[in-house]
């Protein structure tokens, strides 16, 4: 199945049955903790049959040996009850933490695995919900399957078979009350299932909108949009808030209703067993015990109702973890991919076409183009005309439609994809920098680096200077997203960051936008030098940035429509020769 942004409808026990491998760790403990919830159960339900002989015995005939040995008694089996308790939460506690990670690593190793088409369709916002909130949901609910889901079903068997063993006559209030507790049981979790898939929905988009204010806050102060992103925000949270509290309304409705047929179940087990000890038909403590039973009865079935409350929501995390672990990638390797490949940067496109999905125009269409090591290919078009998506075929972040993309003649899918893309370096207009220091940032494809490697890599990539300017150099701290960095110097580690590979193709995708011309100037000319033998592929706004490429792809419309050198293009191209002159104006043509 392929993720999606939906939410998963299947039944909550199915979705939490999915989940069920990454308990085989603790399967020990699985095991023992209901052995451990048994006996404090059992030693809960003995306590009426106690009372009932020290009422009807002990304190009936004044022998207060029997009141002794039965209070002496119910004080050891109460003190074993808790013992057990005690023992089963100090093991299942641990165990369920344990289980939320194990689920949270898995999610987050599905989701690196996931290809780019299928992160776009699930969205940040909603894999961080499934990764925390959902992940926490299903861990809690463990938690409580292993205490109240085993103690109350083993209270309520129990309590119904002693209730009438101790007073038979009286066993017709639980065969009038049990249906209509149980009805109300059902309904409810039937209703509250639903309400918090709805629920954790409203969660994903309150997550979305959160996210992209944060992350795009410069966007918002620049515009003067903080009104606006407030109201959106506000949307979001009224929303999240309107769903979650109809949701717990409707689950406090049930929990009164339920105690109102519970005291009345009582109130009539008080009624009917006091007439029936005024007969002689029944003695006190029988009754005692059996309105004790009755409570333990009817409460367990709270308890159920409690417990369906939390494993409704799990339900729902469930079924959107599940959805997300049995998502396939779009783009997989092939079976018997190669993985040992030393490819020289002959790039190839033959008849490429490829849509995203859902749109109904290709983003290319039909483009057919060869790139050989050691040249410099340059692809220049308007906003959407395709260039970023072509591109992203060579790394294989998305699979052509039709045609194939080579790498020295070899389809980029008979390639193992970790093996494809070590041979490629990339960096891309939005810099991406991580938490961590700048040395650390730029050997992040390769970690074993030497310094006198990424040293090398910095100075090509024109960055060498500033670092050395910093107080700690290669060892300055960097904030999340190199925030403490400016556009210029983040492009430019990402630069050093792709060569520190040493690809042998090179794709620079608009990656110099933020930098002045004169130090793109001298990039150019450091890449050249240093990528004689390699493939570079530029994508770039600018026109001047691209004079001097060997070859240059003009793309419109998803279309290759003109293909060849600076001199070549402005003589034969009107579109090249249009953006040329909207950009440089009157200047001469380079030599």
């Amino acid at each position: 199945m392929s993720g999606s942004g939906g939410s998963s409808q299947e039944h909550p026990a199915g979705s939490l049955a999915r989940l069920l491998p990454y308990l085989r760790p603790y399967v020990k403990v699985v095991a023992l903790a209901p052995l451990l919830m048994v006996a404090e159960v059992a030693a809960d339900l003995l306590q009426p049959r106690l009372m009932q002989t020290i009422v009807d015995t002990g304190i009936a005939n004044r022998d207060m040996s029997v009141v002794a040995r039965m209070g002496l008694l119910m004080l050891g089996l109460a003190f074993l009850g808790m013992l057990c308790g005690l023992l089963n939460t100090l093991l299942i506690v641990p165990m369920a933490q344990g289980f939320g990670a194990d689920v949270r690593g898995a999610l987050y190793r599905k989701v690196q695995s996931l290809s780019v088409r299928n992160l776009d369709s699930l969205g940040t916002g909603n894999l961080i919900t499934r990764l925390t909130n959902d992940a926490t949901q299903v861990q809690d609910a463990l938690l409580s399957l292993l205490r109240i889901c085993i103690r109350a079903p083993l209270t309520l068997l129990g309590s119904m078979v002693l209730a009438v063993l101790t007073c038979p006559s009286l066993a017709f209030i639980l065969l009038a009350v049990m249906p209509v507790l149980a009805f109300v049981v059902f309904e409810f979790f039937k209703k509250s299932h639903p309400m918090f898939t709805r629920v954790q929905d409203r969660l994903d988009r309150l997550n979305s909108v959160t996210q992209e204010n944060i992350a795009g806050v410069r966007v918002v102060k620049a515009f003067a949009r903080a009104d606006y992103e407030q109201s959106r925000f506000q949307d979001a949270n009224r929303s999240l808030t309107s769903g979650t509290a109809r949701a717990m309304q409707f689950t406090a409705t049930v929990m009164p209703l339920m105690m109102l047929v519970i005291d009345a179940a009582v109130a009539a087990a008080i009624w009917f067993g006091g007439r029936e000890v005024s007969y002689g038909t029944l003695k006190v403590g029988q009754v005692v015990a059996f309105t004790n039973y009755l409570q333990r009865t009817l409460m367990s079935l709270r308890m159920v109702a409690m417990v369906l409350v939390r494993l409704s929501r799990a339900g729902a995390s469930g079924g959107r973890i599940a959805e997300v672990l049995n998502s396939e990638p779009d783009v997989q390797d092939a079976p018997r991919a190669r993985t040992e490949f030393s490819p020289r940067g002959r790039v190839g496109f033959e008849h490429v076409t490829f849509r995203y999905k859902g749109a109904q125009d290709p983003a290319l269409d039909s483009i057919s183009f060869v790139a050989e090591p050691g040249q410099v290919l340059a692809i220049l078009g308007a906003t959407g005309s395709g260039k970023s998506t072509l591109v992203h075929l060579i790394t294989r972040f998305y699979d052509a439609e039709s045609g194939r993309v080579t790498l020295d003649g070899a389809d980029v899918r008979d390639l193992l994809q970790t093996e494809l893309r070590r041979h490629i370096g990339i960096a891309l207009q939005e810099s991406v920098l991580f938490s961590g220091t700048i040395r650390d940032n730029i050997r992040y494809g390769r970690p074993e680096a030497s310094d006198g490697e990424v040293m090398a890599a910095a100075r090509i990539a024109q960055a060498q200077g500033f670092i050395a300017a910093l107080p700690d150099g290669y060892d300055t701290l960097l904030g999340q997203r190199g925030v403490n960095l400016s556009g210029g110097q983040k492009q430019r580690i990402a630069i050093a960051r792709a060569l520190l590979v040493r690809p042998a193709v090179l794709i620079l995708d608009d990656s110099t936008s933020s930098v002045d011309v004169e130090t793109e100037a001298r990039i150019e000319k450091a890449l050249r030098e240093a990528m004689r033998s390699s493939t570079s592929i530029v994508i770039a706004q600018r026109i001047s940035t691209v004079l001097n490429a060997d070859k240059i792809l003009v793309l419109d419309g998803g279309r290759l429509v003109a293909e060849g050198t600076h001199r070549r293009l402005i003589v034969e191209s009107p579109l090249y020769r249009e953006i040329y002159d909207s950009q440089l104006g009157d200047r001469p043509p380079i030599a």
